[in-house]
């Protein structure tokens, strides 16, 4: 059972470890220094306890062609893929989907119903999708602390609202955000993070079902 638990505790710090990642990657125009970053053993050892590979030669990248690229796609002016989930929800309606709308209050609801704050100096919006991937990244520490403490109920219910989230948000609508990008994206960076991003999210969704499935089995197995 301890190993168990250690197992989970390490499975949700690498889980934590690339969603930052991935929020740092759309959160602004990348860095030299977070273009070194990517080829350190600690992203390898994260991408590689999830059996993931990255994928991207951070050689074939210059910070100041991805600065361009990052305004081009998400930023404009001219056409460019918004990075925001009320925007991205299909079958909604021309009020439904602006900036600041019902989806956005929602995201934000359900942030502060976790017990998280947004940061004084925060100026985004609740569901842009960095900061959708940042509160995944930080659910999936505090599941981590929770496994090691040892506190299993906490780890669980962390999990159910992982769950949860990619369930009625992050999973609904960032599939199709990063099939935009892919398509408009003219460097690789962004097309392999797009890819990379869409396959994770559905990754994480289904393990989290299958850890939450289990930890039902054995509740009810005790009573």
């Amino acid at each position: 059972m301890v190993t168990a638990r250690k197992d989970m505790a390490e499975t949700a710090t690498s889980r934590s470890n690339v969603y930052g990642l991935l929020a740092t990657v759309f959160r602004a125009e990348p860095s030299a220094a977070f273009l070194a970053h990517l080829g350190s053993t600690d992203v390898a050892d994260a991408f590689g306890s999830l059996d993931l590979s990255l994928g991207v030669d951070d050689r074939e990248s210059s910070s100041e062609d991805l600065a361009v690229e990052y305004t081009r796609l998400f930023i404009g002016p001219g056409p460019h893929v918004s990075p925001h989930e009320s925007v991205n929800i299909e079958g909604q309606d021309a009020l439904e989907a602006a900036l600041w709308g019902p989806q956005t209050v929602k995201v934000k609801k359900f942030i502060e119903a976790a017990g998280l704050e947004f940061d004084a100096s925060f100026t985004g919006m609740p569901d842009h999708v960095s900061a959708e991937l940042e509160f995944m990244q930080r659910l999936a520490a505090r599941e981590a602390e929770a496994w090691s403490a040892p506190n299993e109920e906490l780890a669980a219910n962390i999990q159910r609202i992982q769950e949860r989230f990619l369930d009625e948000h992050l999973s609904r609508w960032a599939p199709r955000f990063c099939e935009r990008v892919i398509e408009m994206s003219e460097h690789a960076f962004y097309r392999v993070f797009s890819e990379l991003t869409k396959d994770f999210v559905e990754y994480d969704r289904n393990n989290l079902q299958i850890y939450i499935a289990e930890i039902g089995n054995k509740e009810c197995k005790s009573h």
